[in-house]
């Protein structure tokens, strides 16, 4: 193929992962978007964009990492970019400690931390060959303050900012290693967070929530930005400015 780029999309059904593989498409990358499920959103997607093509894994399964890596190099001979967007979450008051089971925790942590190492590994060798290789992962504002829908849901997002800058001391420098961390955007996930809305609305600085494509173009950004990485780079419209 011609020097167009490649990236790999998790968990692109819908929300984030899905306006982040239309967002890239739209730039003129080629894109693989995986997830475990598919959906109307995602089938538009694909019918749009001849450069789109879904591939059926569960990032919490090593096997099945290794299955898309080697199926877009099947297609495309190359990656470019990783974005580890695919994750989960179980909706727990923080305080309610007795419903926290040692289930809900590994739920959580294999897709959410596991599973952002597993598909970094799996892919690791074709960018690093390319030696100008990035990989994105989806933090949130809740690996950073003390706050998200359940206490092992925070606490999964503060290992990936972690991981990030541990992973980028030593992939580089043929490859960059970043994360973004959204606060509260507009996605399915969302959708009932009435309460949270209105306290952001009222509070925070651009006094509105966010959307799926602003957090794109900062993945974007971030796979290109060729003089940064270890960052985690928090896009919240402000609010831990006042919280």
């Amino acid at each position: 193929m011609d020097g167009t780029r490649v990236a790999i999309v998790t968990g692109a059904s819908s929300g984030i992962g899905l306006a982040t593989a239309e967002y890239l498409l739209d730039q003129g990358w080629c894109v693989a978007l995986n997830s475990r499920g598919e959906t109307d959103g995602l089938h538009e997607v694909l019918e749009r964009h001849p450069r789109a093509f879904h591939i059926r894994g569960d990032v919490a399964c090593d096997a099945d990492c290794r299955t898309v890596v080697a199926a877009v190099l099947d297609r495309w001979c190359r990656i470019d970019g990783l974005v580890n967007n695919a994750g989960t979450t179980a909706f727990i008051d923080h305080a309610d400690v007795d419903a926290v089971t040692g289930d809900v925790w590994r739920k959580i942590l294999d897709v959410n931390v596991i599973g952002t190492w597993q598909m970094s590994t799996a892919a690791l060798p074709a960018p690093r060959e390319s030696g100008a290789g990035a990989i994105v992962n989806m933090a949130s504002v809740a690996g950073l303050r003390q706050v998200g829908s359940s206490l092992p849901y925070s606490v999964s997002k503060a290992a990936v900012v972690h991981m990030t800058g541990l992973l980028a001391k030593v992939v580089g420098p043929q490859v960059r290693v970043n994360a973004v961390a959204p606060g509260m955007i507009e996605t399915p996930w969302t959708s009932d967070w009435a309460a949270a809305r209105t306290l952001l609305n009222a509070t925070a600085p651009l006094r509105r929530t966010g959307r799926p494509e602003e957090v794109a173009e900062l993945v974007e950004f971030l796979l290109t930005a060729a003089y940064v990485t270890g960052e985690t780079v928090s896009i919240d419209g402000g609010m831990k400015l006042v919280l």
